[in-house]
């Protein structure tokens, strides 16, 4: 008689759980825009959730030991003026988050580590270059201030935020609505779906498909792909997970099957384990595969359950995780009126630091400047240890230097309608401006600091008094 043979892997034993409920985060009135985004961005210090808006569009952001009721005069970020249909973290500036919008604009924001007594409503900058609205958000994952967005233009439009220049526009590439994008590990690569169900890879320095695959799932719901840690791609649908090699997109390295999902499966990625866990919205419950470099490649682990459907999803990085309770992901679970952490853990009897479940991870630090990566550098993320566990670095302000179109000289030339007598009094009229703005920049960001500290102080105050 055969015996099976039972395959080795230390995530096999992998459990989601719940929260308790006072870990959960409640009375939000998360949008109901119909949007296949996830709504939710989190990371080690925030939590950010798409919320219903009357007039425009906004997210609230909530420190994430705020847990319990949110008093309904929360203070929101706001100044879009459509809904908010996606946000993403900076993943280096935990105090930077970006917004999407069906008003065609991108915003991206300073949020103080304090709580704020008003609404937030002056973005560092605002982005627009996009003609219809923009429903995708990705930053480029090693690179400083690279910002990725996809509108309803079906552009891809890579942003320098830093100076609120477009570094590079794909726009001859999709030929309908794109659904979702995403950076390989040094931000090299791009795999994009597409509403002509098309499975894309780009390399947008060079502006060119350097892989493409057609129909790589049949049936009509979304697709969704994100890149491996070893360079391979998953691509989803409803029903299947498939395994691709970039090399070879003929067919694919693993097909698996699945029970059909209510909604688009949203893939979320842990490189360090190699785990690919799958959200269905409008489902209520999130599978997870292990992905190996051997046959048969994807190993189903688990399904975690719940009773309500999830109406959206965040996912921690990994540095924000709890390393002594042997926590390997964690998730953000959207309800029609709250937020619900669920989490998952590898048993281990030990209470020491389990090296073989973290590895050097993704850290806060770029690996490039702009510049840098566009002129055609690539570098790995800087890593960083769990061991110690992870403290987040104090507030960091994102500084926009926007080139100064009096910065730019007018031609030497003699003008037409200009005589040589007027040259000198130009000059110094323009000499004249630059001062002026100059004073004005001093007394604005004086005034800044000014009422930075009165809100700090008012909420000293505030928390004495309770």
């Amino acid at each position: 008689m055969s015996r099976r043979v039972v395959r080795q892997s230390k995530f096999r034993h992998v459990f989601g759980q719940a929260a308790k409920a006072d870990q959960a985060y409640e009375d939000i009135r998360v949008s109901k825009v119909t949007w296949d985004s996830s709504f939710c961005a989190v990371n080690p210090k925030f939590l950010a959730i798409i919320v219903e808006a009357g007039g425009g569009g906004a997210f609230i952001v909530l420190p994430l030991a705020k847990t319990g009721r949110v008093d309904k005069n929360y203070p929101l970020v706001t100044g879009h003026t459509a809904p908010v249909l996606d946000i993403d973290w900076c993943p280096h500036n935990d105090n930077v988050i970006a917004s999407a919008s069906d008003d065609t604009t991108i915003m991206v924001w300073q949020i103080p580590d304090y709580t704020p007594m008003r609404n937030i409503t002056e973005p560092i900058i605002t982005l627009e270059g996009h003609s219809k609205r923009v429903g995708i958000l990705s930053w480029h994952p090693t690179a400083r201030n690279v910002l990725l967005s996809a509108g309803g233009d079906n552009v891809i439009i890579i942003w320098n935020v830093g100076t609120g220049e477009v570094l590079l526009s794909l726009d001859d590439m999709h030929p309908d609505v794109i659904h979702s994008v995403c950076w390989n590990s040094n931000g090299s690569l791009l795999a994009t779906t597409c509403k002509d169900k098309t499975l894309r890879i780009i390399d947008p320095r060079k502006g060119q498909v350097v892989a493409e695959r057609a129909r790589p799932h049949e049936g009509a719901r979304p697709l969704r792909a994100v890149f491996t840690a070893d360079g391979k791609l998953l691509s989803t649908s409803f029903s299947r997970l498939a395994l691709w090699d970039l090399n070879n997109f003929e067919e694919p390295v693993a097909l698996q099957e699945m029970d059909t999902s209510n909604g688009v499966l949203l893939p979320f990625y842990d490189p360090d384990s190699s785990i690919v866990y799958l959200c269905g919205k409008g489902d209520s419950s999130i599978r997870y595969f292990e992905i190996t470099d051997e046959p048969p490649f994807v190993h189903y682990l688990n399904t975690f359950s719940s009773k309500e459907p999830q109406r959206g999803m965040g996912f921690m990085p990994k540095r924000g995780l709890d390393v002594s309770k042997c926590e390997i992901a964690r998730f953000y679970k959207l309800h029609e009126r709250k937020c619900e952490p669920i989490i998952m853990t590898v048993p281990r009897k030990s209470d020491l630091f389990q090296d073989d479940l973290y590895p050097d991870t993704p850290g806060p630090e770029p690996a490039l400047e702009a510049d840098e990566w566009l002129s055609g550098q690539d570098a790995e993320p800087v890593l960083i240890s769990l061991r110690d566990g992870y403290v987040p670095p104090k507030h960091r302000e994102l500084r926009v230097t926007k080139r100064n179109i009096l910065d730019v000289r007018p031609p030497s030339g003699p003008r037409r309608s200009q005589s040589a007598s007027d040259a000198p009094l130009s000059q110094h009229t323009l000499e004249t401006l630059l001062e002026e703005i100059k004073a004005l920049r001093e007394r604005v960001q004086a005034q800044e600091q000014r009422i930075t500290a009165l809100e700090n102080m008012l909420c000293e105050l505030v928390d004495g008094t309770d």
